[in-house]
């Protein structure tokens, strides 16, 4: 079996007595220790993001309110396809900012217009109020674009990682028949995709690797807060649209959201749905947000998905 990378190696052996004291110290986790901890993660970790000639903060206006979302355009005079970007942070985490620098990414390596949502988190917004905004958004593309005046073409790709994953996937799978939204395809990146944590990797990769079982369970307790059919929630066990896109899933070897991940690009492949399964076996959950420590990996996926997506 593939050992984890030794620069993720060397840092989780740096990470994780300092995890363990917070334990033994009773240390409470609070909805804000998460974002902030995300938030440094990334901006530790990512330090090098392209120039882009475009960049624009949008309002989308929807039934729930307005929306932040950010345009990046790296050919403002090119009508290029569109990605709608949903950033992870198990729904309790991350926003447009903070995922910035991955949005620029992914525009730069695919050449599409890429709408990075700022959509509302747990536990102030539980269920589903974050999807909703992810629903909102995605229905009203094309006329947000109208409205930003930039030249774009009609032909759609949802992408995600972890919890926004989660949202990708559950979007494809409402929205997937529209012919006006025309959504070909859908990135799925270490995806969230069984609120019910059945799948061994949980308990497998769930300590040690940065993302923790215990903190799977505390997202989703937040973000669950009316005792909802999470199951029925899971991307991972809703019935597939008759049009569901081309699906690129990305895991990571010691995620524990790993088999999951696994298991959606299987079902689909057992459908007939054109699916792509990458997995990098020594990488960990969130590895996009460690860039700097595996930075060939994260080339290696960035070049993956804009192979995949044209």
């Amino acid at each position: 079996m593939t050992d984890v990378h030794p620069n993720l190696r060397a840092w989780l052996d740096q990470l994780n007595p300092m995890v363990a004291e917070q334990k033994a110290r009773g240390v409470e986790a609070t909805p804000q220790m998460v974002r902030d901890s995300l938030a440094g993660l990334t901006t530790s970790f990512v330090t090098r993001a392209p120039e882009l000639p475009l960049i624009r903060d949008l309002l989308a206006e929807t039934p729930e309110g307005t929306i932040p979302v950010r345009l990046y355009h790296p050919r403002p005079d090119t009508a290029t396809p569109v990605m709608v970007f949903f950033h992870g942070g198990g729904h309790m985490a991350g926003s447009v900012a903070v995922y910035d620098p991955i949005a620029r990414k992914l525009a730069d390596a695919t050449g599409m217009l890429v709408l990075s949502v700022d959509y509302r988190l747990a536990p102030e917004t539980p269920y589903p109020g974050g999807l909703t905004d992810c629903l909102n958004v995605t229905g009203q593309v094309w006329a947000l674009l109208d409205q930003a005046q930039v030249p774009f073409q009609r032909r759609l790709v949802l992408a995600g990682d972890s919890g926004g994953a989660s949202y990708a996937a559950t979007v494809s799978h409402q929205l997937a028949d529209s012919r006006e939204l025309n959504i070909t395809h859908q990135v799925l990146i270490y995806p969230s995709l069984d609120y019910t944590m059945a799948h061994p990797s949980i308990t497998r990769h769930g300590e040690g690797y940065l993302l923790e079982e215990s903190r799977i369970r505390w997202y989703f307790d937040h973000y669950f807060a009316n005792g909802e059919d999470r199951r029925a929630a899971s991307p991972l066990f809703m019935p597939l649209a008759s049009r569901m896109p081309a699906t690129l899933v990305i895991t990571a070897g010691y995620c524990p959201l790993h088999d999951e991940g696994v298991a959606y690009a299987r079902k689909l492949e057992g459908a007939g749905v054109a699916s792509q399964l990458k997995d990098y076996a020594d990488m960990i959950h969130a590895y996009l947000n460690l860039e700097d420590l595996v930075p060939e990996a994260c080339s290696h996926t960035y070049h993956l998905i804009s192979e995949f997506v044209r």
